[in-house]
């Protein structure tokens, strides 16, 4: 093999990549219908995982600024999607959490984003139904396996 060539890995390390991103990307457009920016239902997801955060918690984990996490929560807060209440330990910050309405978007964004993808895979042959149950399976270790389990 010549020296400059990717090996087997580096090709299905980059065609994984390629495919999961095109996945993610087409599975939050499909899901996109219900008015909700991108940096909005990762906060009801976060949020939905979490319980309640602070802005620079919740900015940290979505790898943002606190002040474009502020306006973003603001933004949330006037359409009733998330609620502030005060820190129980630090009167200065506020810990945001899921009001009735965020929970309910949050159901219809993850039905909106299952019912594409069901729809999708439907139309797959059975033969392809079943590599992707094998694939979905060994992506999932992937994701599970550490760096440090090899050492």
């Amino acid at each position: 093999m010549p020296k400059n060539s990717p090996s087997p890995v580096d090709i299905a390390a980059s065609d994984l990549l390629t495919a999961c991103g095109l996945l993610v990307r087409r599975v939050r457009a499909e899901s996109n219908n219900l008015g909700l920016t991108w940096s909005q239902a990762a906060v009801l997801g976060r949020l939905e995982m979490s319980g309640p955060l602070s802005t620079a918690d919740l900015a940290r984990a979505e790898a943002v600024k606190p002040q474009s996490m502020g306006v973003t929560l603001a933004t949330m807060e006037q359409e009733g999607l998330v609620a502030r209440e005060p820190h129980p330990s630090d009167g200065r910050q506020f810990l945001y959490g899921l009001t009735a309405e965020g929970i309910e978007a949050r159901r219809r964004v993850k039905a909106a984003k299952h019912a594409w993808l069901a729809e999708a895979i439907s139309r797959l042959s059975p033969h392809d139904r079943d590599d992707l149950a094998v694939a979905a399976r060994v992506i999932r270790n992937l994701a599970e396996t550490s760096t440090q389990d090899a050492a």
